[in-house]
């Protein structure tokens, strides 16, 4: 008799992409601790029940970072299986209002052009994100 898997468990996530004046995206690196610990990523968080995907990046930028943002435009949505989960990136264009970034919830924070994003180690399902910001920057 073969065992059925379980259904891995699903996350919403709202993820910023936040850029200033200069052309740069702001990333962040995560505590050691914890779920991909030490590795580097776009602000946002959790998707909670009733909050639109709007809501949950503006929500999750002021918790994580101290910083007011304008949710823009739907940049792309990915959806990526890891072994133990499966997540839905909503990722939107953002720009920075107010507030000077803060480690609230990080490791680290750091303003890059999209060309050096690949000098920093992401999470699996953000190298799609990486990959529309570096065309979109070669064709501005």
């Amino acid at each position: 008799m073969s065992l059925i898997p379980l259904p891995l468990a699903h996350k919403q996530i709202g993820v910023a992409v936040i850029n200033n004046q200069q052309g740069k995206v702001l990333i962040d690196r995560r505590k050691p601790s914890g779920e991909m610990g030490g590795l580097w990523e776009f602000p946002g968080g959790k998707l909670e029940p009733g909050e639109t995907i709007e809501e949950c990046i503006r929500r999750e930028v002021k918790e994580e970072l101290a910083m007011e943002i304008v949710v823009g435009d739907r940049l792309t949505t990915i959806t990526h299986t890891y072994e133990t989960f499966m997540v839905t990136l909503y990722v939107h264009d953002c720009q920075h209002l107010s507030g000077q970034p803060q480690t609230l919830e990080c490791e680290e924070i750091r303003w890059v052009e999209p060309a050096q994003m690949n000098q920093y180690q992401f999470p699996q399902a953000n190298t799609q994100i990486i990959n529309l910001l570096q065309q979109r920057s070669v064709s501005q």
